[in-house]
């Protein structure tokens, strides 16, 4: 993984030469992440102040791995310090998080999240925050799997007292330690029966190197997390919002008033496995809960992962999981939590068969329970009739005198946790201000342009054969032929001699097909192409994407034709656009099916000229039907072998990796093959 390799001397040496946030803000950029101001005064006050503390205890020679990125995620650690045990000289690792804070006050009854006076959000407590992390680890790093015991977490406070920072009314343990300087004599103790002060030569880089856990699917484990707690670890402004819709919950009980939750974020921030983790917590406390959503195809591979325990039935099927509409005639506060996951999804009126709601749809989901909870992203509506955002929420509450908490999340778990991706698709599909740009490489995340849809096929159905999931998706630019044909589906999806189906459209496919609800994560939905209906809320290892002609580059610049869309929402039957956003519809859409992958994203275009411009912006793969990842030298072997007091304080930066989008081979890969190194 990505780090600033150091160590505490020599993040002293940085400082007192004025280097240390140009060299860390280096790194950064180079690694794909913006820097700001606030960021940059954080390590000149807080890294130099654990630095010069460990330096006068006597371990200023320990490995110190400055914003560590998470496997599979954009959020960072700010320091692990890796060393040996002092007796058994097996490797050690103390997670580090450094706060400025130098009070805060409860949020919430149990101190699990706080209010610190300069910043807006609610905070996560420091010791729940820096727990996470270690669990993170521990879950997703395969040498640490092995030793568990060895990873330790630390909120260090080098501004505050005691008195000064809630305590949690909560057990504590070795991974969710507090310091602060009124504890200072604890601090020397506890690193004696820790590290080693001799430097450990292996630690660090048997944590930067090791196999990284596959990633997991969200809906494929939905069933275990309805059962069984911690299968999805939340991290910082994720818990923050777990915590906030338990307080809500405690407080209705109590009788202190009705709260709105409004959680938002990107795609892959973690919104479904923060409602998941609550789905979870809530039926085993016996609560009164439901979850819904506006999207057909994510309500019923959620009933269907739940119908496969054999647990109570009556938290296993339609009771649980079910649609927007399905509160038109709700008893107000029936429920104790409303989980309103792919809010974005909100129609104006709910609509059943003849019948049309009374009221606003936003306005009977937040009646139907004691803590509405409502999880969206502002940027992926889709359809012209879909009017959630925060604005409209915050909005319906105002108007029944409701007070809203609001998180909003800043990480990102899909797309290998790149940032760089995420914004490079911003730019590209013009949804942010700056012009599209070349594609520059990311360790962790694969992209690349194919000449053909035969050749996205191959690579991804190579992919498909090892047992990781792969998609191909489109833009709804060619008719669909509903009805099966002949025991077959029709290839509507056509481009020059290739032709593939659209996935299902009803719930009676041919035999051996999956109906459209779960076209994402049936195998079997491999070979037909999916749409926006049935991607988006989904998540699949790797991504093939086809644009369509309703998005086009011309004069180097992506423009939208909305009258080449076979949408309906967008079309109607005589070709006229219906839809007002029709062009930011198109746009959202491809940003939706863009970030579906969790490991790579292959992309082809059906227009030439589009084709053309993509191609100086994307690299192809390394030769036809092999898509191979760049290599991933995260530390060499010179550095993880020099001896104590050699340190340089130079990261392993991707300009020592492949960072060029070159996809270099691996001898002996079979072709179609995805290789992460």
């Amino acid at each position: 993984m990505l780090a600033f390799q150091t160590t505490p001397a020599q993040i002293v040496a940085l400082h007192d030469d004025e280097r240390l946030d140009d060299e860390l803000a280096a790194y950064l950029t180079a690694s794909g992440y913006k820097v700001n101001g606030p960021e940059r005064r954080s390590w000149r006050n807080s890294l130099p102040a654990l630095a010069r503390h460990l330096c006068a205890l006597g371990y200023g020679d320990l490995d110190a791995l400055v914003e560590y990125q998470l496997p599979r995620s954009s959020r960072r650690i700010d320091v692990i310090l890796a060393g040996a045990e002092p007796l058994t000289m097996r490797a050690t690792y103390l997670v580090v998080e450094l706060k400025q804070w130098s009070e805060a006050s409860r949020y919430d009854d149990d101190g699990s999240v706080l209010r610190v006076n300069y910043l807006e959000q609610p905070q996560l407590h420091p010791a729940l925050q820096v727990q996470a992390y270690c669990a993170y680890l521990v879950d997703y790093v395969e040498k640490v799997r092995e030793w568990p015991n060895a990873v330790h977490g630390m909120a260090y406070l080098h501004n505050a007292k005691r008195d000064h920072i809630p305590d949690l009314l909560r057990e504590r343990s070795y991974q969710s330690m507090v310091w602060t300087p009124d504890k200072a004599e604890q601090f020397p103790v506890y690193l004696e029966r820790k590290f080693h002060r001799v430097r450990h030569p292996q630690a660090a880089y048997r944590l930067l190197t090791s196999p990284i856990r596959q990633s997991r699917q969200l809906l494929s484990l939905a069933a275990d997390e309805v059962t069984n707690r911690a299968l999805f670890p939340l991290l910082d402004e994720q818990r923050a919002a777990y915590e906030l819709v338990l307080r809500g919950v405690r407080w209705a009980e109590e009788g202190r008033g009705k709260r709105v939750v409004i959680i938002s974020g990107g795609p892959g921030s973690g919104k479904s496995a923060i409602g998941l983790n609550l789905l979870a917590e809530l039926a085993r406390e016996e609560r009164q809960i439901a979850h819904a959503t506006g999207s057909r195809a994510f309500t019923r591979t959620l009933q269907q992962y739940a119908r496969r325990q054999p647990a109570d039935p009556a938290q296993r099927t339609r009771p649980l999981f079910s649609y927007f509409m399905d509160f038109m005639d709700a008893t107000p506060d029936k429920l104790d939590v409303l989980i309103c996951d792919e809010a974005h999804r909100i129609r104006a009126r709910s609509t059943k068969g003849s019948r049309q709601g009374s009221k606003p749809q936003v306005q009977e989901l937040i009646e139907a329970a004691k803590v509405p909870v409502f999880l969206l992203d502002d940027n992926q509506v889709v359809r012209p009739d879909e009017v959630g955002s925060v604005d409209t929420i915050t909005e319906a509450a105002g108007q029944l005198d409701l007070e809203v908490d609001r998180i909003e999340l800043g990480a990102q778990f899909r797309c290998g946790g790149s940032p760089r991706y995420e914004r490079w698709v911003l730019h590209l599909l013009g949804l942010a201000r700056a012009a599209p740009y070349r594609w520059k490489g990311d360790e962790r995340f694969r992209l690349a342009l194919v000449d053909s849809p035969e050749e996205m096929e191959t690579i991804l159905r190579g992919c498909q054969d090892r047992g990781e999931s792969a998609r191909i998706s489109a833009g709804f630019c060619w008719p669909w032929t509903h009805r099966a044909q002949n025991g077959r589906l029709v290839p509507d999806v056509r481009i020059e001699s290739w032709a593939r189906p659209w996935n299902a459209y009803d719930d009676y496919p041919p035999k051996g097909i999956p109906t459209s609800a779960y076209w994402a994560t049936d195998p079997r939905g491999f070979g037909q192409i999916g749409c926006i209906y049935t991607a988006q809320g989904f998540e699949y290892d790797w991504s093939g994407v086809i644009i369509g002609k309703d998005l086009v580059v011309r004069d180097g610049r992506f423009v939208s034709d909305p009258r080449k869309s076979c949408d309906p929402a967008i079309v109607n039957g005589e070709g006229r656009v219906i839809a007002r956003n029709a062009d930011r519809l198109i746009r959202n859409t491809y940003k939706v099916l863009l970030t579906r992958g969790l490991r790579g994203t292959l992309l082809f275009a059906d227009d030439p000229e589009t084709q053309a411009f993509l191609s100086q912006l994307i690299p192809a793969p390394h030769r036809p039907g092999r898509l191979i990842a760049p290599g991933v030298r995260r530390i060499d072997a010179v550095r993880a072998d020099r001896p104590a007091g050699s340190h340089t304080g130079t990261p392993a930066t991707p300009s020592e990796r492949s960072d060029t989008g070159s996809m270099p081979a691996r001898s002996g890969a079979a072709d179609g093959e995805l290789d992460e190194r």
